[in-house]
């Protein structure tokens, strides 16, 4: 009868798809949350996740698909982000705050001023009980095609994240690189937009590769590891939602806020230990 009710979840179909999304995006967002947080860039995630919200507004207006709305808005913040950063004294989490924050605030004016049957916390905080076979198959070619990329250029992407000066030296396309990535970035936050919603879809463009930072020493394994651990909180995450009764996006969002906890208590006191010894 205990087995039973532990897989309780797994029989109805909504939950079906709820696994199936995490499982589908837990991979390129864990893989892209590597090179954000060794390029330090942690917060532009943050930024274009916030600033895409104009463009899904638009795009429902419109009548476009609420995806292409998305990609733009998000394209533009990330390309003006990325342009006044370099081409000006104004460092570069200041840009994404002037940006991010104006993004936001002109999406929330549209969207207070039309008449829609969309909910607003559909689109910050996702719908992940309500996926259907649509958004699985856009979150999978998406996810797809940013996981392909990003392990395919993986060392060309370390190298532009880690230094860009020897990345330019060594005669690679920095600009590419570097605009490619916003690109994934955008790309990534779209393909998530269904499952976690702009505003925690940031928790997992940022800790899983805090996480693996934490816990291994190569990059490589940096990226199994995230992958891993992000997989493992989004299908732990929406499991427990179903007997906790809560909404299954912020559930995964406390679970990898846990795990990055124990990695740094862990990761501490390996250090104590070693200075003790050394």
């Amino acid at each position: 009868m205990m087995f039973d009710t532990l897989l309780l979840p797994f029989q109805f179909p909504f939950m079906q798809n709820a696994f199936w999304i995490c499982v589908i995006v837990s991979v390129p967002t864990a893989l892209l949350s590597c090179f954000l947080v060794l390029k330090g860039w942690a917060l532009m995630g943050d930024a274009v996740s916030h600033a895409v919200l104009p463009g899904i507004v638009l795009a429902y207006v419109l009548g476009f698909p609420l995806i292409l709305g998305a990609f733009g808005a998000g394209m533009v913040t990330a390309l003006a982000t990325g342009y006044l950063s370099e081409n000006s004294r104004v460092k570069q989490d200041t840009v994404m705050g002037v940006v991010f924050s104006g993004m936001f605030g002109l999406g929330i004016v549209i969207y207070v001023s039309i008449h829609t049957n969309v909910h607003l916390d559909h689109i910050l905080f996702g719908n992940m009980l309500g996926v259907g076979a649509d958004d699985l198959w856009t979150a999978g070619l998406i996810s797809s095609g940013v996981a392909a990329v990003l392990l395919l250029k993986w060392k060309d992407l370390m190298l532009h994240a880690f230094d860009p000066a020897q990345a330019r030296a060594s005669g690679l396309p920095v600009g590419l690189l570097h605009y490619g990535l916003l690109t994934v970035l955008s790309l990534t936050i779209v393909a998530t937009l269904s499952a976690t919603g702009l505003i925690l879809a940031v928790g997992l463009l940022i800790a899983p590769g805090a996480i693996a930072f934490l816990s291994v020493r190569s990059f490589g394994r940096m990226l199994v590891v995230s992958v891993i651990v992000c997989m493992a909180s989004m299908v732990l995450g929406a499991y427990l939602s179903f007997f906790l009764d809560s909404a299954p996006a912020p559930t995964v969002v406390l679970i990898l806020t846990a795990a990055f906890v124990i990695a740094f208590i862990r990761r501490t006191l390996q250090v104590k230990r070693a200075s003790a010894t050394a």
